[in-house]
């Protein structure tokens, strides 16, 4: 079944992971293909450059329609629905019977406050009852009133809460966003019959297969790597993981460097990689969104700085690491000015040992981007030690 020795190089394992992750030919392919490839797509609400779930189909597609995106996600026959796989994540619909067991344990996961929820019935059925009246309804339409709070995401009020609690619970889903705002309604008015009427599988079941999504999207990985995929505990992983190496789905391998255990996935394959494969890489990409990994993997230490005071950042705010051929060589620091219609980019710092193409690589990739998000122009600023060299090769591109 595997035609991979059971001791991979450094430099085989990087490969098996660019491959699985779609990162390793040519761009190509729809958004339902790499989300199925991928098993799980992070959202996030920072739009300095571009909302974070339509930045991995940029890497692996190339310029795509953003609105087959929100068409997969927003109408039916709806392909993709929103919960929490890896964070706020998009998933393909046919999963969401693998997440059940996680809506049953209803917020166990969840910040305290949304977990509270489950002890007050009277107030979560009068927020149901109002979806199920309403719907599709955003949380603020949902107050009667709302007491003066400070200002920000966390001064949620008890109707916000609730109605997480119930999105946790799967009792109401998203269906659709307006901006990035949710308006949720009834599983059943928004996900397809089938989906419904299909079997809740067991707990262990529905891990083991998760995990073996990961594996797949992953192609080798430690143990760490799997469950943090899908953000499965070590008790849910470890059972899981152990049943897939007995089917023959996993192989433990030993990685060069590596100081844990790996397991390869039956599917991967060590491809050649171009080394003119190039691809700028959202901060919540699952290439590198574990950044143990991405560390140990690309030799790249990975910190997103926004919540960092701006004297204290090392390399910006909205930082993209960019790969080249089998390594990052690069990260640059990226804003649209829409206003401007200008793609601007605002730091830019070399990895060690990042090759001579770099900047003309990283000059391609950012008009080639500027181009796809209906930008005119790419301007670069001097901050970053491969700041001048990416400046003259924007200007020649």
């Amino acid at each position: 079944m595997f035609g991979v020795k059971a001791e991979l190089s450094a430099r085989e394992a990087r490969a098996i992971a660019i491959a699985a992750q779609g990162l390793a030919g040519p761009r190509g392919g729809t958004v339902l293909d790499m989300i199925d490839r991928l098993g799980v797509v992070q959202m996030d609400s920072v739009n300095v450059l571009a909302r974070s779930h339509y930045l991995p189909a940029w890497s692996r597609l190339g310029a795509y329609d953003v609105r087959e995106f929100d068409r997969s996600s927003h109408e039916a026959p709806r392909a993709l629905f929103e919960y929490w796989g890896h964070e706020a994540s998009l998933l393909p619909v046919e999963s969401q019977p693998l997440f059940r067991w996680r809506m049953a344990r209803a917020g166990e996961h969840a910040w305290s406050r949304i977990r509270t929820m489950r002890r007050r019935r009277a107030l979560v059925g009068k927020v149901l009852a109002m979806v199920a009246e309403r719907g599709p309804v955003r949380a603020g339409e949902l107050e009667a009133s709302r007491k003066p709070t400070k200002p920000g995401w966390w001064e949620w009020s008890d109707a916000k809460i609730a109605i997480e609690w119930l999105f946790w619970s799967g009792q109401v889903t998203s269906a659709r966003r307006r901006g990035f705002e949710r308006l949720y309604d009834l599983p059943e008015r928004v996900l397809p019959a089938a989906v419904i009427a299909t079997p809740t599988p067991t707990e262990a079941d529905a891990q083991r297969a998760l995990i073996e999504r990961a594996g797949r999207a992953l192609g080798v990985a430690t143990e760490l790597d799997l469950r943090d995929y899908f953000r499965l505990k070590p008790a849910m992983a470890r059972p899981a993981i152990a049943a897939l190496v007995e089917s023959g789905v996993l192989q433990p391998v030993r990685v060069e460097g590596w100081t844990k255990p790996a397991y390869l996935h039956a599917a991967a394959t060590v491809p050649a990689i171009d080394p003119a494969r190039a691809a700028l890489l959202s901060p919540f990409d699952s290439l590198v969104w574990c950044r143990e990994r991405t560390e140990r993997m690309f030799g790249m230490r990975y910190r997103l700085e926004i919540y960092t005071p701006q004297p204290k950042r090392v390399h910006g705010y909205y930082v993209l690491p960019f790969l080249l051929g089998d390594a990052l060589v690069a990260r640059v620091d990226l804003k649209a000015d829409r206003d401007a219609r200008v793609l601007c980019v605002q730091a830019v710092h070399a990895e060690p040992g990042a090759p001579p193409t770099t900047a003309s690589a990283l000059a391609a990739e950012l008009v080639a981007m500027a181009s796809w998000l209906g930008l005119e122009r790419v301007t670069v600023e001097r901050r970053g030690d491969l700041a001048t060299r990416l400046r003259a090769a924007v200007r020649s591109s």
